[in-house]
């Protein structure tokens, strides 16, 4: 859900040098696309709101409901992207740390894997449940770091392999194991009894399973080594990410009208039946492995929301390139717009306050579950939404960092004293 990490502070009126010191010593232009990035992350976490308190598939005659139609599974993997752009400020933006100075961005990394995992255990504990990303980002970010030091087009291979590959073998693997061997795995798991999100989980069977959902970490590494300023990658992005996009989604639907007679009445990795997709995507349903790990092969083709499909997977990675050039190159060209727009970019680099904070929100609805039936509305989505912004916007105006940020940023302080 989360990138979990601020690239840049941006208080209303002006840009200031970006808290991490991985994003450190960047030339000029840089910092309008840190603001970009920063405004990116702010609307993923406006897509979060809308899956999780916007109106219901019943509900969606409205602007609401539209928002959150659009906002299911592309949010997260927009959040999961941005997470690979931010590990590549800790890892040295355009060059790769090496030496101390490498073996202090990793031990920074791991510190954070350890304090994601520890948080999003316990708000797994709650009634939120399997919802709850997290856990799985300690675990992507922990896989990350053998790749740290490669250069953009190597991590481009990577992700590109990992999401034309890894739905299919994650679904041979579930397929294989099936569900007596995975819970023979989980009785020995000791996440798996403490939260009921073990190893297994988040690797394999979850809602985030990092067979597939690394696919958009990587390409957000690859996408934090480029220089967004220049003109040459903005035109190659301006292209790469609407064909993803219609890759995506468009070769799903023909492919499913010529062999599914259209959207099928299941979607991929043993998930519910379509209209408990919202319900699954907000996390009021259990995840995928809990319907059963046997499905058809042949809805692999599906590009529903949070299916982990090849299709839903690049489909959302061009969204979410989409998303973020936009909004970089918005804010480098428009200097009036990110001065109108510093509340709400604001929000993004406060996310892991945010996002803890709106699952407390959520937790004290009326119905204590993640997704209340009778408080989700469009009103609910908007006071969400606008909580956040003035929260944000006035905490930024008296601190550099979160509440929540600036805790985690302490914590990784140790990592210095490694030599």
């Amino acid at each position: 859900m989360t990138s979990l990490e601020p690239v840049a502070h941006a208080s209303p009126p002006q840009s200031t040098p970006p808290p991490d010191p991985g994003a450190a010593g960047e030339p000029g232009p840089s910092m309008g696309r840190l603001v970009g990035v920063d405004l990116a992350r702010a609307f993923a976490v406006f897509g979060m709101f809308a899956v999780h308190v916007g109106p219901f598939e019943a509900a969606r005659g409205d602007i609401g409901g539209w928002i959150r139609s659009l906002s299911e599974g592309r949010a997260s993997a927009l959040f999961a992207t941005l997470a690979g752009f931010s590990l590549m400020l800790i890892a040295g933006r355009f060059e790769p740390k090496t030496g101390l100075a490498g073996r202090q961005a990793k031990a920074r990394i791991v510190i954070r894997a350890v304090i994601l995992l520890v948080v999003g255990t316990a708000l797994t504990m709650t009634d939120f449940g399997d919802a709850v990303i997290l856990n799985a980002y300690a675990v992507y970010f922990l896989l990350a770091l053998p790749l740290t030091r490669l250069r953009a087009r190597t991590l481009a291979v990577i992700a590109a392999v990992l999401a034309l590959v890894g739905p299919q073998v994650g679904f041979g693997l579930r397929a294989w194991l099936g569900e007596p061997i995975v819970n023979s795995i989980n009785a020995y798991d000791p996440l798996e009894r403490l939260c009921g999100v073990g190893v297994l989980d988040l690797l394999l069977t979850g809602f985030y399973p990092a067979i597939t959902w690394m696919s958009f970490v990587i390409a957000g590494m690859a996408l934090g080594r480029l220089d967004l300023a220049a003109g040459a990658v903005q035109r190659r992005l301006a292209v790469l990410g609407p064909a993803l996009i219609v890759l995506g989604y468009g070769t799903s639907w023909l492919a499913l009208k010529i062999f599914g007679g259209g959207i099928p009445d299941r979607v991929p990795d043993g998930m519910p039946p379509k209209d408990a997709v919202a319900d699954l995507a907000a996390g009021s349903a259990p995840p995928p492995a809990k319907w059963g790990l046997e499905a058809d092969p042949w809805l692999l083709l599906a590009a529903e929301p949070h299916s982990g499909s090849t299709f839903d997977v690049i489909g959302c990675l061009g969204v979410a390139i989409t998303v973020l050039l936009c909004a970089t190159v918005a804010m480098a060209k428009l200097p009036r717009l990110r001065r109108l727009a510093g509340p709400v970019i604001a929000v993004g680099t406060m996310s892991l306050t945010i996002y803890v904070g709106h699952i407390l929100a959520i937790l004290a609805l009326p119905g204590k579950s993640a997704t209340p039936p009778d408080a989700n509305s469009t009103v609910l989505l908007c006071a969400f939404v606008l909580g956040a912004v003035v929260f944000a916007a006035l905490w930024s105006r008296f601190f550099r960092r979160g509440p929540l940020e600036d805790l985690l940023n302490s914590a990784t302080k140790p990592a210095r004293l490694l030599r």
